[in-house]
């Protein structure tokens, strides 16, 4: 034992040795010796191959793995005939390809250090040149053996990998042909295989009792406490989850009697959760059972199949029992979905009742065979009678007549079925007996399972997802029941409620994927592993092209995305309140550093959470570099427009719906894009502006805060009026308006004194200003009759007109003289001999003769204004 310890100190010792001399080796860099200390130093022992753990554990599972997969291409020969355990392999071949990949992983930090290592070391002396220290020559020859190992070993791995993968291809191959054979087997049918059936029939029921029998003697001898104890608690969980489910979703199940005329959408939803939730219930109820039949020990390997069959017989009998009687209402015609008379629901209630009745007693039938060994003439006898019950239901569907009748009313006896529906279902029972009778039983069998069981499982997901739909439109998921609670409860807005609709729509469309998928993929023959393995690889492995994309990790990106984002507001805040606040800065200063720190954990929260999905940072610096050339090429003003679009998104100076005044633009924004907005004028007409002009000139809204908004009336009055009655009248006025805000309270000022009056101006705040111009209206029409009936004038414009017609110290009879004289040579007919004997006439004339014009106007040959103009 001494001598033991003492090697594995040794061991140790020479191991920390050969790591200290590697660091060393790493921290000093290479330099040539000069020959005469070569001489004197002595030479150097050569290092001990040292290998990382990692490549030692690396080598340790590649042995193991490609042992494993010896044993597993060993197992896939034993099992061809069996696809449950096939489905098991093919997992295994999946996790280890996984590892394969995992240690190609593990591998490549340990090559990326060695091939640094080497670059350090530099290549060998030349001829010629001096040599090296024989430590590094060892080194390097470690890390040379070092990586052509690592080399080998991932090679190896690729190479189980690739095996594993044709394995698993392989084992998908065994699997088609093995459903193929089971389903496209043929049977001779005929005198002998009745008698044999019959046979077996009766040595079958003779093993049934000897077996069952003995069973139930044995557990109700040595076992009866476990039974009761079973017994008791199986009735207790189907307390809890069948009555449970009523009392917690009894809204959504039940149907009002006295509603002569529920609307479709809640005939939909009651249509619908009255199928899923209690199946879930009872689904939960039969594993609760089954679980407490395992744990108490009572079941024994022959009969569990049985019983787990019967119990998820059960379960299916219940559910189309359910759907059937919320898609048909047998005895409440206004819920009914379909349009049937009442005799008609009935029937084909009872039919599709009996339908998955006799499907699931020939299921459970196989099971009980196959536990009691009995020939597989009985199983394909048992199959033949069970597939001609089922196509004689639907015969007898396509006969009825439960179309309503012309009327209208569904009592009154029905019509029957349109051609198609009737010749469809005649021909798959017909089609049913023909398969069977040429001897394809597994394939009639299999025929009839999907006609009646994904038939059902269709209709459901139909169903939900009308509902789904029925549910987001707009204003219908506040007439619903879960909406008229949420609304008497919480009292939320019309537009939160339509939200939550939307939300509640999109919830059950993808429960009824999760849910109906894979039940339907169950029925066509895949296996739970299956379906795991497919979810596992949509979830971690979409491969698109060379880049491979993983949801899962996309969801945990955006959920550390949603946290920083959330940390970062909260930290906003309480810099702000706790910090800022109490230091007494500036509010500018304080929004600046406020809405910084709000940039800079935007982006950090980014790059984590782009991080942690797994996207590759350097393809973002790669896409980066490109538009920074395309930016430099001429893409400057989309880049600007760009980023001014983002911008707008982020800080949100305006929103779709604002009220919005640029230079050269007013109206409402009805869409933000990253490259220009679209606003519409109040004349419809949509102005694509730039982002960039939205950034860099000011830009009003009217609605950015809040809706509120002030309008201003101006008011002027005669110069008669006392100005302090004419203040009372129009604050009277403007208090008695509807609209008018009393906080901030309205104001009345008398702002000038006018040319034609004295002017008053009347300024209120309204809640939303949208209603500007209709207070606007309003208040003018109220505030003219109010002055009109106190006798107050609103005056016209006034104008002092002053005529000079010459010097002002001339008498007024000299001046009406003159006037009468110039009136009278105006009078007289002009002759050019007058004009030329009297040069002093000629200079009185005018210049041009006047025209007449519109009334009211006197306009001169000269084109001036109108006469009187203040121009």
């Amino acid at each position: 034992m001494r001598f033991d310890w003492l090697k594995a100190a040794l061991l140790a010792a020479m191991v920390l040795a050969g790591s200290g001399l590697a660091a060393h080796s790493q921290t000093v860099a290479p330099a040539v010796v000069p020959a005469e200390e070569q001489q004197v130093a002595p030479a150097a022992a050569p290092a001990a191959a040292v290998v990382s753990p990692t490549v030692i554990a690396a080598e340790a599972e590649l042995a193991a793995a490609e042992g494993n997969l010896t044993r597993l291409a060993r197992r896939i020969d034993e099992n061809a005939d069996n696809d449950s355990t096939l489905v098991e392999l093919k997992l295994e071949l999946e996790a280890l390809a996984r590892s394969m990949l995992d240690i190609g992983v593990s591998l490549r930090p340990r090559m990326t250090e060695i091939k640094a290592r080497i670059e350090q070391l530099g290549n060998s002396p030349a001829e010629g040149e001096p040599a090296e220290p024989d430590a590094i020559v060892a080194e390097r020859a470690r890390l040379i053996d070092e990586r052509a190992l690592i080399n080998t070993l991932t090679g190896r791995a690729e190479a189980v990998s690739v095996k594993a993968s044709d394995l698993g291809d392989r084992i998908t191959e065994v699997r088609r042909d093995l459903f193929s054979n089971t389903l496209f087997k043929r049977t001779e049918i005929g005198p002998l295989m009745l008698t044999q059936s019959l046979v077996a029939m009766e040595d079958e029921w003779t093993d049934l009792v000897r077996t069952y029998g003995s069973w139930a003697k044995f557990v109700w001898t040595f076992k009866w406490q476990a039974l009761l104890g079973c017994i008791f608690f199986s009735l207790l969980a189907a307390l809890v989850f069948l009555p449970g489910a009523y009392r917690l979703f009894g809204g959504l199940l039940d149907r009002d009697p006295t509603d002569e005329d529920p609307s479709y959408t809640s005939r939909l939803s009651v249509a619908f959760w009255a199928t899923v939730i209690p199946t879930i219930a009872m689904t939960a109820l039969a594993a609760t059972i089954y679980g407490l039949l395992e744990s108490f020990a009572i079941l024994r390997g022959d009969i569990a199949p049985v019983v787990s069959s019967t119990l998820a017989i059960m379960v299916a009998i219940f559910f189309v029992s359910k759907l059937a009687r919320g898609i048909l209402a047998p005895n409440m015609p206004a819920w009914r979905l379909v349009n049937i008379s009442n005799g008609g629901a009935r029937a084909l209630y009872l039919l599709v009742v009996a339908m998955v009745f006799v499907n699931g007693f020939d299921f459970v039938e196989d099971q009980l065979s196959q536990s009691l060994g009995s020939p597989v003439v009985l199983t394909v006898f048992k199959g033949i009678i069970s597939v001609f019950l089922m196509a004689l239901i639907l015969i007898a569907m396509a006969m009825g007549k439960p179309v309503v009748a012309a009327s209208g009313d569904p009592a009154d006896p029905g019509r029957p079925w349109p051609r198609v529906i009737s010749a469809t279902l005649l021909v798959a029972g017909l089609g049913l007996m023909a398969t069977a009778a040429l001897g394809y039983v597994g394939l009639a069998r299999f025929a009839a399972t999907q006609i009646v069981v994904t038939g059902a499982i269709l209709t459901t997901m139909y169903i939900g997802y009308l509902s789904a739909r029925a549910i987001s439109e707009e204003g219908a998921f506040a007439h619903t029941v879960v909406g008229r609670r949420i609304e008497a409860r919480y009292h939320p807005g019309h537009v939160t409620l339509d939200r939550t609709g939307l939300a509640a729509g999109l919830l059950i469309n993808l429960m009824v994927l999760l849910l109906g998928v894979p039940m339907i993929l169950l029925l066509w023959g895949f296996q739970v592993q299956d379906i795991e393995l497919w979810f596992y690889r949509i979830m971690t492995e979409i491969r698109i092209g060379g880049i491979t994309i993983s949801l899962v990790g996309i969801l945990f990106g955006i959920l550390l995305f949603i946290v920083g984002l959330l940390a970062t507001r909260w930290f906003q805040r309480w810099l702000d309140s706790s910090v800022m606040a109490r230091g007494g800065m500036e509010s500018g200063v304080r929004n600046s550093i406020k809405i910084g720190v709000g940039y800079l954990g935007v982006a950090v929260a980014g790059l984590i959470g782009i991080s942690a999905a797994g996207i590759d940072l350097s393809s973002l610096a790669l896409v980066a570099g490109a538009l920074s050339l395309g930016i430099g090429f001429g893409l400057q003003n989309i880049v600007s427009n760009f980023v001014s679009g983002l911008i707008l998104l982020a800080e949100r100076p305006f929103k779709v719906g604002d009220w919005v005044v640029t230079g050269s633009t007013e109206g409402f924004v009805k869409k933000i894009s990253v490259r220009a907005t679209e606003i519409e004028t109040f004349s419809r007409q949509s102005i694509i502006v730039p982002n960039s002009e939205l950034i860099n000139a000011p830009v009003g809204n009217w609605t950015h805060r809040n809706k509120m908004g002030r309008v201003d009336v101006p008011v002027g009055v005669s110069y008669d009026a006392d100005p302090r009655r004419v203040l009372e009248i129009l604050e009277e006025v403007v208090r008695g308006h509807d609209l008018v805000l009393n906080f901030p309270a309205p104001g009345v000022f008398f702002i000038n004194f006018g040319d034609s009056s004295l002017d008053f101006e009347v300024k209120a705040h309204i809640a939303d200003v949208l209603n500007g111009m209709t207070v606007r209206t309003e208040l003018r029409l109220r505030i003219f009759e109010r002055l009109k009936a106190e006798g107050i004038e609103i005056p016209f414009p006034q104008r002092d007109l002053n005529i000079k017609l010459g010097d002002q110290d001339e008498p007024l009879t000299v001046l009406s003289e003159k006037l009468m004289e110039r009136k009278a040579k105006l009078a007289e007919p002009s002759r050019p001999s007058d004009v030329a004997a009297d040069p002093e006439a000629a200079q009185d004339k005018p210049a041009k003769r006047r025209r007449p014009t519109r009334a009211g106007q006197d306009t001169m040959g000269d084109g001036s204004g109108p006469a009187g103009s203040d121009r």
